[in-house]
């Protein structure tokens, strides 16, 4: 595991060169990943949008901002992800956002199909669900905790329709997404201020 996760570190990327890549591949008509669908570059090109738009308009409140200041051991945050998934649009600029609000956390992003062995480490039910966020501590190199592919209302809102009609529909994909523009990122916030409280006390106070 240390060797697979030090591989994709070595492969790892900043958020904003992220942007920029997505960015040129929408430019570009392309995509990540090992397909090049139409309906993924398409996709890319949607989520070029959403991601320009989260990082313009994402608000934390200051209370958040304190409490996320508040952790002080050095940690990497790193998310595998692809440009064409809609999920990480609207995550990932959330989770940037607030990583930048603590100088302890360092964030980068890795590419799914490039790092299949990590994606293999962090499956989510036998899935390669992405984005996946996997907090890393600086200091010993061990998995602290693990964080995706949805914020967790989202989480239990596909649950639940998933249990009642055994798939995922167009409509209830759209519906997701109506989900994410009305919660502005709020629920992963709150998401990661919990999970940094279970990892430092100081957040919590």
């Amino acid at each position: 595991m240390d060797i697979i996760i030090k591989n994709s570190l070595g492969k790892s990327i900043s958020y904003q060169a992220y942007r920029d890549l997505v960015k040129q591949l929408a430019k570009d008509n392309s995509t990540t990943g090992n397909e090049k669908t139409e309906a993924l570059i398409n996709y890319t090109k949607l989520n070029d949008r959403r991601m320009k738009r989260w990082d313009k308009t994402i608000k934390i409140t200051d209370e958040a901002i304190n409490r996320i200041g508040a952790f002080k051991e050095p940690m990497t945050w790193l998310v595998i992800t692809e440009s064409w998934c809609g999920d990480a649009a609207h995550v990932i600029p959330v989770l940037n956002k607030v990583a930048e609000l603590n100088d302890n956390i360092d964030f980068k992003v890795v590419l799914r199909d490039e790092n299949p062995e990590l994606m293999d480490a962090f499956l989510t039910n036998g899935g390669k669900a992405i984005p996946k966020l996997i907090m890393l501590d600086n200091n010993t190199g061990d998995v602290l905790n693990t964080y995706g592919p949805r914020p967790s209302e989202a989480t239990n809102y596909v649950n639940r329709f998933k249990a009642k009609h055994g798939k995922l529909t167009p409509e209830f994909k759209e519906d997701l997404q109506h989900w994410y523009n009305t919660n502005k990122g709020q629920n992963i916030i709150d998401d990661l201020i919990d999970i940094l409280c279970e990892l430092e006390s100081s957040v919590c106070l």
